[in-house]
């Protein structure tokens, strides 16, 4: 007896990819999914690849992923595609401790995030 199949995610005609564990506070990261919301996936894959943030390069490739998820799972056209959803949360945070002046020490918060981003196909009649 197969297992049964689990629902999916997101609708129809949309693809989902998910980055777990991305390096670097959501505020920082929330910044650079901002610049790629609402827009065609071909538009938002060049808006990251010349961006001068750090962070731009763990979204770009999490976007290339949606994009071929879309295309190899989904039977999407990637050429309709635009980005649906783009949102950001808080994962982990380690947590360390550097040594000060006389006996002391500071507490070092190393944050890390979550992204979630759905392209979906465009209609016909647009979007």
């Amino acid at each position: 007896m197969a297992k049964p199949v689990k629902p999916r995610k997101v609708d129809e005609k949309e693809a989902l990819a998910v980055a777990a564990a991305v390096r670097g506070s959501p505020y920082k990261l929330n910044l650079v999914a901002g610049l790629i919301r609402g827009r065609k996936a071909e538009e938002a894959v060049n808006i990251l690849t010349f961006s001068k943030k750090a962070m731009a390069v763990d979204v770009k490739k999490c976007l290339q992923s949606a994009i071929a998820n879309a295309e190899n799972n989904h039977n999407l056209d990637v050429d309709r595609l635009f980005v649906k959803e783009a949102s950001v949360g808080k994962a982990l945070t380690m947590k360390r401790f550097a040594t000060r002046a006389r006996g002391r020490s500071a507490r070092i918060v190393k944050p890390f995030s979550r992204l979630r981003i759905v392209v979906r196909e465009m209609d016909e009649a647009g979007a």
